[in-house]
């Protein structure tokens, strides 16, 4: 394969769903960003491909609808991607691929998002589905149609490895701190952009502290986690299976409580990350547009890998993933500087922490999801920014992104820094 480079990009600032972005279309957010790209990486307009996530916009090629009105050329082509969560670090996947075949030269890759602008659809009435009211939310699992089968599966999650609400409160803590610390200084100004007046992301709260995280609403009672848990320990004894094939840390995990044990519902809006707005796209180059342009990039590209989970248990993703890359290229986690895993729900972290204790400070060192936010088709790409800037501003050599998706899947990508 031919060698494949990330030139650079940029971000929005991440807004709250009916924030500082919440009457601005996701193809407008996306444009004002591209826009911003261009100018500051012309060769972008050289560019063979434009290729993104968007997972709640309104349907069709939106990417294209967004290049439109960036102002791309027209005889660009643009490619959407849903992987949900996962979508952006999926289309930079495959502009790599792209790349490191042959079949490109420059591509813009990422994605965006906007739940404030998130459209209400209805199924055909035909379809057993079908309510009057719609739904908001595409279903991910044969199992379920609920539009909480995402905070359910967390749920699921932090009851299968017995974590305690505590042990994720303090992720949630960590990672507000680490937010505000970047922020305070200026750690990633150089990928940042303001559009539509942002002056910054939303989500990240100065005033976290585990006294706070103790008063945040829980998301679901103690009968629903009940129920939860009644339905997977029937599935178990059963003969089901819960656990995931090389599941991260299963064969560790506590279970679920038994039928007598007093259930304690785990997920909170603290220690679950928000709903956001926001855009986020970078430039990947060939060896050949390096010479052409005359471009000296930082970052270099060396795989990609995507896995599949039971969707009951989606956040186990990430930790897949990510695991599953590195055995891919024979890498030990040791090796790896700084591990930027979307940190959607805590649980996600506290999985890292349990497979990896040694690490810790290596993983989401500027904070994460859960400080400044999710918007779910931009996220890959929003890691892949936040992983450039850590590498080089700690002198790292690898790094590793990994993000979960909705329907048990994960993308995982290992850069380097191609300055050591």
């Amino acid at each position: 394969m031919e060698k494949v480079f990330l030139l650079g990009g940029l971000r929005s600032h991440i807004g709250l769903t009916g924030g500082m972005f919440k009457t601005i279309p996701a193809e407008e957010l996306a444009a004002a960003v591209l826009q911003k790209v261009i100018e500051k990486y012309p060769c972008a307009l050289q560019a063979d491909g434009l290729i993104c996530g968007n997972a709640v916009g309104t349907g069709g090629n939106i990417t294209r609808l967004a290049a439109l009105k960036a102002g791309l050329p027209i005889h660009i082509p643009a490619l959407m991607v849903d992987m949900q969560c996962a979508s952006a670090a999926a289309s930079i996947e495959l502009a790599m691929t792209k790349i490191g075949s042959g079949m490109a030269d420059v591509l813009i890759a990422g994605g965006f998002e906007s739940t404030s602008m998130q459209p209400t659809r209805v199924y055909a009435k035909a379809d057993p589905r079908y309510t009057e009211a719609g739904f908001t939310v595409a279903q991910f699992s044969p199992d379920t149609t609920s539009a909480k089968a995402m905070l359910e599966g967390a749920e699921r999650t932090c009851q299968k490895y017995g974590f305690t609400r505590e042990e994720l409160d303090a992720f949630a803590v960590r990672s507000h701190q680490l937010a505000k610390k970047a922020r305070e200084e200026k750690r990633l100004q150089d990928v940042v952009v303001s559009v539509f007046g942002s002056e910054c992301d939303e989500g990240i709260r100065d005033r976290m502290s585990p006294k706070l995280a103790s008063r945040m609403p829980k998301l679901f009672t103690a009968e629903e986690v009940a129920a939860l848990c009644r339905e997977q320990r029937t599935e178990t004894e059963s003969g089901g299976k819960s656990d995931s094939k090389s599941g991260a840390g299963s064969e560790n995990g506590a279970g679920f409580p038994n039928e007598k044990s007093a259930v304690t519902p785990l997920l909170t809006a603290a220690n679950a990350c928000l709903t956001n707005d926001g855009a986020a796209f970078v430039i990947l180059v060939s060896q050949k547009a390096l010479e052409k342009y005359n471009l000296q990039p930082e970052t270099e590209l060396l795989a990609g890998f995507e896995w599949g989970v039971d969707p009951r248990y989606s956040p186990e993703g990430a930790i897949e993933t990510g695991s599953g890359l590195l055995q891919r290229c024979g890498l030990q986690p040791e090796e790896i500087d700084v591990f930027e895993y979307n940190e959607a729900f805590a649980v996600i972290s506290a999985l890292f922490a349990g497979k990896h204790p040694d690490l810790a400070e290596r993983y989401c060192p500027w904070g994460g999801a859960l400080a400044y936010g999710h918007p779910y088709g931009a996220s890959g790409a929003i890691l892949l920014l936040h992983l450039w800037q850590e590498l080089k501003q700690r002198n790292g050599r690898l790094g590793l992104l990994s993000i979960a998706g909705a329907g048990g899947l994960g993308t995982a990508l290992l850069v380097k820094n191609s300055k050591l």
